[in-house]
């Protein structure tokens, strides 16, 4: 592994993500630079550049940073519908991606994006994971497989809030499909974090609604609330609700009820605690070496430098695993019926 190797960066899309964790992630990193930036107007990727990387070069056109000779990795921060094609362009230039979350705006583009990347096996490739659940995942794994809660037979996982609650607000980016295509609050966010800790969803029953339609004169169709019914490959079923009318709404929990007791993950504290069927719920401390920490931009651009390193993760067949199920839920909401995840 060459560790004197610069690596060249590109962005496309410099908006909030991008400027909280990316960059300050590549900044720690040696040797990493960033040559080339192209944002949402010249202007945007203009003021980027001036306030937070004046080594790189603004550039209008977000095809100009990907077909770019200063550029060995494309980093996509834009939103999930330009993630497909800046992705497929970048692998045909043979550009390692990493894309932010979530994977693309349809099924259909995720597919064909995971296509393309077994095309070039030898470029890195890669999602931005759900911080949720980070710290205390594997001490969750840990005790499901140590059987802490005997077999899980049900879960419940609620994440509400009130960001769409004020009807005269305009249109969030996320509730607007020609940008965030079939993306639902965050149910792929808990839908990846559920699949990596239980399974695959093979199953999906749902309904949602779109309380205020209307929003400045846009229409929306991304619901404003959803229930979905889940069953995992391994029997487990779990009721997950999402909301984003949600006043004075709990905090973003997971429950999972098994034959030997109770286990609770919450995604907010961290705190993971376990309760067997004659005792009450206890506090689990997570051990330092069991808490995984961010370390999204090391990992990646270790994958680059070293063929040999763990490839980073969620890769794209996580990505178009949840992908499925955030389909199979618009169609059961359309069908009223349960619709297959896998």
């Amino acid at each position: 592994m060459n560790e004197d190797k610069i690596i060249r960066v590109g962005f496309v899309g410099a908006g909030g993500i991008v400027k909280q964790r990316h960059l300050p992630g590549l900044r720690a990193l040696p040797n990493v630079r960033i040559t080339a930036v192209a944002n949402s107007s010249l202007d945007s990727a203009e003021a980027f550049c001036r306030d937070f990387a004046p080594e790189a070069k603004a550039i209008a056109r977000w095809e100009d940073v990907v077909d770019n000779e200063e550029v060995d990795v494309v980093w996509i921060g834009a939103h999930p519908c330009m993630h497909h094609d800046a992705t497929d362009f970048g692998l045909q230039c043979g550009k390692h991606v990493f894309t932010q979350a979530r994977m693309a705006a349809t099924l259909a583009e995720a597919e064909r994006m995971w296509e393309r990347a077994q095309s070039f096996p030898e470029l890195v490739t890669a999602i931005c994971p759900a911080p949720q659940g980070m710290k205390g995942g594997e001490m969750v794994k840990k005790l499901l497989a140590e059987g802490a809660i005997g077999t899980p037979h049900q879960a419940m996982v609620h994440s509400l809030n009130s960001a769409w609650l004020d009807a005269n607000q305009p249109a969030h980016w996320r509730q607007r499909v020609e940008i965030s295509g079939v993306q639902i609050l965050t149910l792929g966010i808990y839908t990846e974090v559920l699949q990596r800790w239980l399974g695959h969803i093979v199953e999906v029953e749902a309904r949602g609604r779109v309380v205020t339609p209307e929003r400045q004169g846009y229409t929306v169709e991304t619901p404003d609330f959803v229930h979905v019914m889940a069953k995992f490959r391994g029997g487990l079923e779990a009721t997950m609700l999402f909301s984003g009318m949600a006043a004075h709404a709990p905090t973003d929990k997971l429950w999972l009820y098994g034959s030997e007791g109770t286990l609770s993950y919450d995604f907010v504290t961290d705190e993971v605690a376990l309760g067997k069927r004659e005792g009450s719920m206890q506090v689990v401390p997570v051990p330092t070496d069991m808490q995984r920490e961010w370390t999204v931009e090391h990992d990646f651009i270790q994958a680059v430098r070293d063929p040999s390193a763990p490839r980073p993760k969620p890769d794209f067949t996580e990505g178009v695993c949840y992908m499925r199920v955030v389909d199979a839920v618009w169609e059961a909401m359309e069908t009223r019926a349960a619709a297959k995840c896998a």
